[in-house]
């Protein structure tokens, strides 16, 4: 029998790519998650790759009891039950960091449209104003200190893009870099509070797990300088959102640039929307025409190296030993 791929996702772009790219000697099953097709194709499924990650659950390892590897195309995994994931003895992969230069650029176009007031400049002029519209201040970022929480691919990628404006670069994370890698990368680390502290703007990148759950609350959010900025393009419930709205909405932060949101999608009563010192994008940092390319190539790569009996690449950390 033609070994099956079931590839699920909600882009155009990354199907079209996915019925270019799927190597020879396979099937493929292009299907809506969670729809009649999907649970139909499942049966006979050998790998499962996708924006899936909310579809690891026991049915799933139930439903295809053929199957050998679940490949994520999203570099984060939370919604995934990874208990169950273990008990099926199936390897649980995301993309390798495909998106890590889609998702820090986005980060830098944030630190740039909070900073230079982008939205509400627009707007004004969309309006019919011109010079002397009482735009606020607006800032440049050399010279500015940015504090990167979490330093893996995206957050290095962040780094390089933020040192290229003359940014100072500090971080923090739980695998902290040997001295000779920090110079290298001209980083240095910080404990969390003195990284809050010291910088002009935060930008995270950690996963969400129990332990990085708001993460940043409202007494991180204290240490944080009052014109200082954070941006998010992590996960939403890294930072406790009711914590932001009250630090944003009394002028103890001076703003933030969000892709992420506790609740996606956000219910239509989100204060975030009634404050004009955020800047906000719908979980979008990652989706990019090139970064769905090299998603599916890293997909399939690992397709292939379990199709030919070798152990998959980014096996997510928690499932690795």
């Amino acid at each position: 029998m033609t070994p099956r791929i079931v590839f699920v996702t909600t882009f155009p772009d990354a199907a079209d790519v996915a019925r270019a790219m799927v190597p020879s000697g396979f099937e493929l099953a292009v299907v809506p998650g969670g729809s009649a097709e999907y649970r139909a194709a499942l049966a006979d499924a050998e790998y499962l790759v996708g924006f899936v990650d909310g579809l690891v659950d026991p049915a799933l390892f139930r439903d295809a009891p053929r199957l050998r590897l679940v490949q994520l195309l999203s570099a984060g995994y939370d919604r995934a039950d990874l208990a169950a994931a273990r008990a099926a003895r199936v390897p649980l992969c995301n993309n390798g960091g495909a998106n890590a230069v889609a998702v820090s650029e986005h980060a830098v176009l944030l630190m740039l449209a909070v900073s230079r007031q982008l939205v509400r400049q627009h707007l004004s002029v969309a309006a019919g104003n011109w010079r002397g519209n009482q735009t606020p201040r607006v800032h440049e970022l050399r010279g500015k200190t940015l504090g990167i929480v979490g330093l893996g691919t995206i957050g290095k990628k962040t780094a390089r893009l933020a040192q290229a404006f003359g940014m100072r670069v500090i971080y923090h994370d739980i695998a902290r870099l040997p001295e000779d890698r920090e110079d290298q990368l001209d980083v240095r680390f910080r404990l969390l509070r003195e990284l809050l502290r010291e910088s002009d703007l935060v930008s995270l990148h950690t996963p969400l797990n129990d332990r990085t759950h708001h993460l940043i609350g409202a007494g991180e959010l204290a240490l944080m300088k009052p014109d200082a900025i954070l941006v998010n393009t992590a996960r939403g419930p890294v930072v406790d959102e009711a914590a932001l709205v009250g630090a944003l909405s009394s002028g103890a932060l001076a703003g933030a640039g969000l892709d992420v949101f506790d609740q996606e999608p956000p219910q239509p009563d989100n204060p975030l929307f009634g404050l004009d010192n955020v800047v906000l994008t719908a979980h979008l940092a990652g989706p990019t025409f090139e970064s769905n390319t090299a998603r599916v190539r890293n997909a399939f790569d690992n397709v292939q190296r379990v199709a030919r009996g070798e152990p998959p690449l980014w096996i997510v950390p928690e499932l690795a030993a």
